[in-house]
């Protein structure tokens, strides 16, 4: 089939990860991944690749320069607006194709992980009962159950309907806002304004890319409207909230809790005013990270990489020409 297509993984991952990823490597397919978290092994390892894959891990300019042979770049999501330098793609006509496959189950649940154990403080009480403290009626005047809650969606694609259902068994009432959704019988939501679940929702799950329009979106401001015993939950993006607003708001009870699953910064740094609070539950952006989500992907990736190899249309390709940059 001629010279093999060299993949490069630009994330560093675990022995693990990249054995379930070579097990769906498909012929004629060489995988060229990291030993360390640099970016001057990033520059060498990916110089003589067409493809490079684009995790968490942002794809900048420097290193797609370093790219001597790159034609194409997948992402091994859909979250492409922070993690990848579509300008610079552009500049130089390489393409970008996104895996929309393999992520909505791992993040719908996850929401609903980070959504129970906030409502339950299941993080702090894990934490106090390994030391010795046993919060057996400590929490109950701060805990709360799913049922009867009104649950609001900001943004309503794959991930937020998937999640609404697994809510809606628990007894929610759904609701979403999300201008580029058509309300429909079929929605697991009813359609609400922005700032209608924003001063009304329980709890209030983003589900949004970071964009322009969107970074900040859950501000100082935006938070001060929400109500007093209101849980947030981002398995977004860290950017569209206001992480040291949202601190302050927890820490004064202006807030009920939180769950969040990406933050402004990451990694998130121990000293961050979050990490010492007890009614936030926070995990390393991880909602799409299951062996099974990373098998899904793999598989639809390398299968996009196959149709690329011979030359025919590959599957959900960015328009870089439409995207504004």
């Amino acid at each position: 089939m001629g010279r093999a297509l060299n993949i490069f993984y630009n994330s560093l991952g675990t022995p693990e990860m990249y054995a379930i990823m070579a097990e769906r490597l498909r012929s004629g397919m060489r995988l060229v991944t990291l030993e360390t978290d640099d970016d001057a092994e990033r520059a060498a390892r990916i110089a003589d690749c067409e493809v490079a894959i684009v995790a968490a891990t942002p794809l900048t300019e420097r290193i797609i320069g370093a790219a001597r042979r790159l034609e194409l770049v997948h992402h091994q999501g859909v979250g492409y607006h922070d993690t990848v330098d579509t300008a610079a793609l552009a500049r130089r006509g390489t393409r970008l194709a996104l895996t929309p496959q393999g992520t909505t189950v791992g993040v719908a649940e996850h929401t609903l992980l980070l959504a129970l154990a906030a409502a339950r403080r299941a993080a702090f009480a894990d934490a106090e009962l390994r030391a010795g403290r046993w919060h057996i009626n400590a929490l109950r005047p701060v805990s709360v159950e799913l049922f009867g809650k009104t649950v609001g969606f900001i943004g309503f694609g794959r991930i937020g309907q998937e999640a609404a259902k697994r809510f809606a068994a628990f007894g929610t009432t759904n609701v979403y806002a999300d201008p580029g959704v058509d309300h429909h019988a079929g929605l697991p939501a009813e359609a609400r304004s922005f700032d209608w679940i924003i001063a009304n929702a329980d709890f209030i799950s983003l589900h949004l890319p970071l964009t322009g329009a969107t970074r900040s979106l859950v501000s100082r401001e935006v938070i001060g409207q929400m109500k007093p015993d209101a849980i947030l939950i981002n398995t977004a993006r860290g950017g569209i909230v206001d992480d040291l607003a949202l601190a302050d708001a927890l820490a004064s009870g202006r807030l009920l809790a939180a769950g969040l699953d990406v933050f402004q910064s990451e990694p998130l740094p121990k000293e961050h005013p979050l990490c010492g609070l007890p009614n936030v539950v926070l995990t390393p952006h991880i909602s799409a990270g299951t062996r099974d989500a990373l098998g899904h992907k793999m598989e639809a990736l390398f299968a996009n990489l196959d149709r690329y190899r011979r030359g025919e249309a590959i599957l959900n390709e960015v328009d870089l020409a439409a995207v504004a940059v």
